[in-house]
């Protein structure tokens, strides 16, 4: 379940509600201040069912970018300052966003709570999946927090505090603070980390591993001995508080230095994972045999199973397969084939791929409006388009919209793409022409000049930045000052091995292998190109983003 799936569940509520209201006389300010709060209870009550950790995280990156306007300063002259959970989550909106903060003081981060119950995760997994949401009680008392005795009580006492945790939190918890923990090197901000020496509820050595993987220039990591978890609520915090602030005065006495990416395709961790994958598994090794039996299987099941067909037969990151994962029907030549195909396009990728065609048709009708709230022309241009399907979808019946063009390198892609528009009599507003993403020339001479472009699952298949950078100098070129570039990336993705050593791709049938490249390097190519991002989404899983960036007028 997704944010993006409750719209029935919250008409079936808000109806009833505004009829009620209507019926006894109340006032239509009443009613739209009744259907404001309904939305906002139900989207955040179900968002915590769907997306428990976007849940927490909403309120302190909305208090983040308050506190900046409030103090009348810009992001990059913020220093977040976390504790515990909330160190996890501002590391996560680091790793996930690449928000351009001046630095972060990460205090005994919770990356693996300590579970004193023997298997309790696997159970509670297993007791989650069979019987759905319930909460259970946290064993952390005061004691265990400080040697302060005052703010022992207060936790004790504070009728705020609530032992009882949602068992999804807590799942979600850890499994975001391993992908974290293992992928901290797309973190590049100054950081320092303070780690209580006496921790009775979290385990050290996640951030230890967590710091040695930062990449920051300027990083920092202090042991406090005689610490318990309540690092920053100690006794003696004093000794934390000097610390922070001889790093914090560091940060404001230098100007804020950006990141330089312009290697990190050749010398950057992701390329070196890249090469690695591009090597293949050690011969005959376990992993090497494992990965020749799936690709026996799949032939085998292939003739059965739709989407393995497909996939072999075009490459699984073609536009065809993409178009056949985003349709998401299970089909088949018999009952074992549709189960075949099922599993398949419930594997997380393709789960993944589906939120993000869903975030990118979010953010097409808001690119919309915003261009028809400043008085431009919605023109709109989608450079790889593949089929066309999610821009079709979103743009049918938007009558503001005056031009829509559709390109793609692949002859079958335009040809099939051409017929979904005439099937949808969409032939006298949309226009489909084969043309080269990566061509500068072509893109600049793009008519008549977009407003809106979109690059959707195109610079994740290839590894090298100098063709990313083309393609945005292009439309950098054909992009008027004030208008839109959506574009997607891939910050990470749990199954790269498995892709790389199974699946083959549209380049002649070789192994699919694909670098991914930090939220913070694509966005540095795309602000190189003289755009300034705005607002991004990203999937449960944080595997796929899709971001909004205007041009700036130089």
């Amino acid at each position: 379940m997704t944010l993006y799936q409750i719209k029935p569940l919250f008409q079936t509520l808000l109806r009833p509600t505004m009829f009620w209201l209507y019926k006894h006389h109340v006032t239509a300010n009443h009613i739209n201040l009744a259907a404001l709060a309904l939305s906002l209870i139900t989207g955040l009550l179900l968002m915590l069912v769907a997306q428990p950790i976007l849940f927490l995280l909403l309120p302190i990156v909305l208090f983040i970018r308050f506190a900046a306007s409030d103090s009348q300063v810009g992001l990059d002259e913020v220093v977040v300052i976390a504790q515990s959970v909330g160190a996890v989550l501002v590391a996560t909106w680091v790793h996930d966003y690449a928000p351009a903060i001046r630095g972060l003081v990460l205090a005994s981060p919770a990356f693996k709570v300590k579970l004193y119950v023997p298997l309790a995760r696997p159970v509670l997994a297993l007791w989650h999946h069979l019987r759905g949401l319930f909460f259970i009680n946290s064993y952390v008392k005061g004691h265990y927090l400080t040697h302060d005795r005052q703010r022992v009580a207060s936790f004790n006492n504070d009728p705020l505090i609530t032992r009882a945790i949602a068992v999804n939190i807590l799942l979600d918890l850890y499994k975001t603070s391993e992908r974290i923990v293992s992928d901290a090197a797309a973190i590049t901000l100054p950081t320092q980390l303070l780690i209580s020496g006496d921790d009775y509820v979290v385990h050290r050595q996640p951030q230890i591993d967590f710091y040695q993987r930062l990449r920051s220039p300027l990083k920092e990591l202090h042991l406090l001995p005689g610490f318990y978890h309540d690092t920053l609520g100690k006794e003696n915090r004093a000794q934390a508080f000097e610390k922070m602030q001889s790093f914090i005065s560091r940060l404001y006495a230098n100007k804020s230095q950006k990141f330089d990416y312009q290697h990190e395709d050749r010398t950057g961790p992701s390329a070196d994972r890249w090469r690695l994958l591009s090597g293949g598994p050690v011969p005959l090794s376990p992993v090497d045999l494992a990965y020749r039996f799936m690709r026996k299987a799949m032939k085998l099941f292939g003739a059965h199973s739709a989407g393995l067909h497909l996939g072999m037969s075009t490459g699984f990151d073609s536009g065809s397969s993409l178009d056949y994962v985003y349709q998401n029907q299970p089909q088949g030549s018999n009952a074992f084939g549709r189960l075949v195909d099922k599993i398949y396009l419930n594997s997380v990728g393709w789960r993944g791929i589906r939120q993000r065609k869903t975030h990118l048709q979010i953010l097409i009708k808001q690119a919309v409006a915003d261009l028809h709230a400043k008085g431009l022309a919605v023109r709109v241009v989608d450079i790889a388009a593949g089929h066309g399907r999610y821009v079709l979808d979103e743009l049918a019946n938007e009558p503001a919209v005056s031009d829509i063009l559709l390109r793609d390198y692949s002859e079958l892609n335009v040809a099939q793409g051409q017929e979904m528009i005439a099937q949808r009599g969409m032939s006298g507003r949309v226009r489909f022409e084969q043309g080269d993403a990566f061509n500068p020339e072509e893109l600049s001479a793009l008519t008549p000049r977009p407003t809106l472009a979109i690059v959707s699952g195109l610079y994740e298949l290839f590894p090298e930045n100098e063709q990313v950078k083309n393609s945005l100098a292009g439309l950098a070129n054909a992009i008027e000052p004030g208008g839109i570039l959506l574009y997607t990336g891939q910050p990470w993705h749990p199954q790269l091995e498995l892709i790389a050593g199974v699946l083959t791709s549209h380049k002649d049938g070789k192994p699919w292998v694909m670098r991914v490249r930090s939220q913070e390097e694509m966005d540095s190519l795309v602000r190189d190109a003289g755009f300034d991002k705005c607002t991004q989404r990203i999937d449960e899983w944080g595997i796929f983003t899709v971001s909004m960036a205007v041009r700036r007028d130089n």
